[in-house]
């Protein structure tokens, strides 16, 4: 199944940032990780109360879940895990919460497939809140980044 909503001269955030093209949102600083098949940035925008959420892609521009062959749905889940792994050890939450969009109706907004990998607090109401977002400085991201890359275990 192949559904395609990316709008006509749509220029890609996610590859941008692969290819070393930087502005306020895309920096190198980002970067937890870079996989042949996956990668893995902090998220320019997080839920209040939810600081330091990355965002796991696949390394080939697809739009959605359903374009992903099996090898690159294996490394995207792959590296999912260990960021999750990463991030509960390295940033003391309570818990992990993921989740990936597809498509306008199921709120998909940035047209290259990722996971977002959110630290839980207990009682941050993260759901109730889901509208409360923020940009967050570069110099930010940055230090998340960094202490999610000293947590991240390798590939096995």
């Amino acid at each position: 199944m192949e559904a395609s909503h990316e709008p006509d001269g749509y220029h890609c955030p996610l590859c941008a940032l692969l290819v070393g093209v930087e502005n306020e949102w895309n920096r190198a600083s980002d970067l937890v990780a870079v996989e042949p098949l996956a990668f893995a940035r902090i998220s320019p925008k997080a839920w209040v109360d939810q600081p330091g959420n990355a965002l796991v892609c696949n390394t080939d521009h697809v739009e959605n879940l359903y374009g992903l062959s099996v090898a690159q749905n294996a490394a995207l889940f792959g590296l999912v895990q260990r960021v999750a792994v990463a991030m509960h050890s390295s940033y003391g939450c309570d818990g992990i919460s993921i989740r990936q969009h597809n498509e306008p109706a199921g709120d998909q907004d940035l047209w290259h497939v990722h996971v977002h990998v959110f630290p839980r607090y207990a009682g941050d109401e993260l759901y109730r809140r889901h509208d409360d977002t923020a940009w967050i400085d570069a110099a930010v991201r940055a230090g998340w980044a960094e202490r999610l890359r000293a947590g991240l275990t390798p590939p096995s």
